[in-house]
């Protein structure tokens, strides 16, 4: 029966070239940028100089105590923070599809400053405000001897930082869930909190699983923020990059990142657990009513304090950087100057031009590609396709410090001689940032009833033309998702980076990277805010592109 079936897949797609294209495509992409460097970085972390086998340093680093108390304070800090940016990210969510809250706008733009902001940015405002000589800390409580470093600080800093990512991902669930569902609910006497926890919960779920997912991987490999403040707090993806760094082990450094694939993949099959078997259908094709639903005052204003206080946190944090781009030496001469802005456009300026013309050429190859991979094991049945779905996110649970060695191993040498090019850093930015796209897409298209593409392809449209005309549109807040995603990611990557840039092919990040080095935190500060500046206008400008897509999902 099996051999059966897998005939008709291979009959399937040999029969629709336009598919059997775009698997032999994707396939190769993933062979070349994602199996070829991780399997070079497993096979050096398990040879010796000889290429022979040894597990004699995996041995020894898995029955380490060491190892042992890294690698649960990274389980907790991830667990822990999935937990609560999910939540955030729910609540932000629900209440601006939901509800007719106040201040919508204002909402959704603090919601998304997180994640545009390059890395080290939060820890810094944390240690500003709370630390020995925090503006919160000693000026305002007189605490001298505060201690802002350790779990708790990353907990908060972590939370914040991708808590925009469940929220961008719940917000195309909740946007695309029918009103008519919940007003059946409604008109059989149901209570609004029986509706929300028997309907709309439930057929929230592949977002929420789908965020947790994505939260928890985040912070597994999160490099930056702990490397700035976890303190004694040990973290897999720090001690990987420390191994690697601080003592040129790279073997030792490569087995410590590796052991991050355990717990990922863990995560990845919790997913499939939960969404198997499950129906989330809610967009049939057939007229429906598009409305704000108006929720008792009760929960809107209790939606819109705890919005009001996340805003408030945000707004407070990264008013700290904006405030130091424009003093001279922060916590010692705040006399305010605009020489940090001249160091940006004079010595920065190449990085930063760099920067954003790499980031421009990977964002729509990383968004068009993650919406084909998670139409292709949605909607389409060919061999491999579990295999492609998994392979697609493997690079999202290394950290990137490691994708970087990762990449100098396989590519440094013949045939593939691409380190230091351009090419390389967007394969990198392309390859590392599309799991967030598909995971949006792979959400969003379970909610999507396949008789509207089967009703398309019976008319004699092609799986090309179904795709753009009927799928992409559809796919419309999961594409932005993936494509603002991708933008920010590339234009704030550090550490999947930061081994493979060249003197042609500097980068903004590394640049700010070595101003905090250098304690020149006025000048990293400008560089940010500048950096922001231009991830805002980009968002905005792709926000306009992709509400073209609006147009066509209005004539389904």
């Amino acid at each position: 029966m099996k051999g059966k079936n897998r005939s008709m897949r291979l009959s399937h797609l040999a029969g629709d070239p336009v598919l059997l294209f775009f698997v032999v495509l994707v396939f190769s992409g993933l062979a070349l940028f994602v199996v070829l460097p991780l399997s070079r970085i497993f096979v050096y972390g398990v040879t010796d100089d000889a290429g022979k086998l040894d597990f004699a340093a995996a041995i020894e680093m898995l029955g380490s105590g060491a190892y042992a108390s890294t690698f649960r304070n990274s389980m907790m800090l991830g667990i822990v923070t999935a937990v609560i940016a999910t939540l955030i990210g729910y609540a932000f969510a629900y209440a601006i599809t939901r509800t007719d809250l106040p201040f919508k706008g204002f909402f959704k733009a603090v919601a998304t400053i997180p994640i545009i902001s390059p890395p080290f940015v939060l820890s810094l405002s944390m240690i500003f405000l709370f630390g020995r000589n925090g503006l919160i800390t000693r000026r305002l409580f007189g605490i001298e001897d505060a201690n802002v470093y350790g779990m708790r600080s990353l907990v908060i800093i972590q939370s914040i930082s991708f808590f925009p990512i469940a929220y961008l991902t719940l917000t195309g669930i909740l946007e695309k869930m029918n009103p008519a569902v919940e007003d059946a609910a409604l008109n059989l006497g149901a209570s609004k909190f029986r509706i929300f926890r028997t309907v709309t919960l439930p057929l929230s779920l592949p977002g929420i699983v789908s965020a947790l997912l994505l939260v928890f991987i985040q912070s597994m490999e999160d490099f930056s923020n702990p490397a700035v403040i976890s303190g004694n707090f040990s973290t897999l993806a720090v001690e990987a990059y420390r191994i690697i760094t601080g003592m040129y082990d790279m073997r030792g450094g490569s087995l410590m990142a590796l052991m991050l694939l355990a717990p990922t993949f863990a995560a990845f099959a919790l997913q499939k657990y939960w969404l198997s078997g499950k129906s989330f259908v809610t967009v049939t094709g057939k007229p429906g009513q598009v409305r704000v639903r108006a929720e008792g005052p009760a929960l809107k204003w209790t939606l819109f304090a705890f919005c009001a206080l996340i805003a408030f946190i945000v707004i407070l944090f990264y008013g700290t950087v904006l405030v130091g781009a424009f003093v001279k030496i922060w916590g010692i001469n705040f006399t305010l100057t605009w020489s940090h802005f001249k160091y940006v456009f004079s010595v920065g300026w190449a990085p930063l031009r760099n920067s954003v013309t790499l980031a421009l050429i990977a964002t729509p190859i990383t968004g068009i590609l993650g919406m084909i991979i998670a139409f292709l094991v949605v909607r389409k049945s060919f061999p491999g396709k579990r295999l492609m779905e998994f392979l697609s996110m493997l690079t999202f649970a290394v950290p990137g410090t490691v994708v970087g060695i990762s990449y100098i191993l396989a590519f440094n040498q013949k045939p593939f001689l691409l380190t230091g090019t351009a090419f390389i850093l967007v394969m990198v930015f392309t390859f590392r940032n599309m799991p967030v796209g598909i995971e949006a897409g792979t959400s969003t298209l379970l909610q999507i009833d396949m008789s509207i593409e089967e009703a398309s392809t019976i008319l004699g449209a092609t799986s090309a033309v179904t795709f753009r005309r009927i799928s992409l549109p559809l796919l419309r807040q999961a594409f932005f998702s993936g494509l603002v995603y991708s933008f920010v990611r590339s234009m704030t990557a550090v550490s999947a980076v930061i081994f493979l840039i060249s003197p042609r092919w500097n980068l903004a990040t590394a640049g700010i990277f070595s101003l905090f080095e250098a304690s020149k935190y006025s000048d990293a500060a400008a560089y940010i805010v500048v950096m922001i500046a231009i991830i805002l206008v980009a968002m905005a400008i792709l926000n306009f592109l992709v509400n073209l897509l609006g147009k066509s999902e209005r004539s389904v």
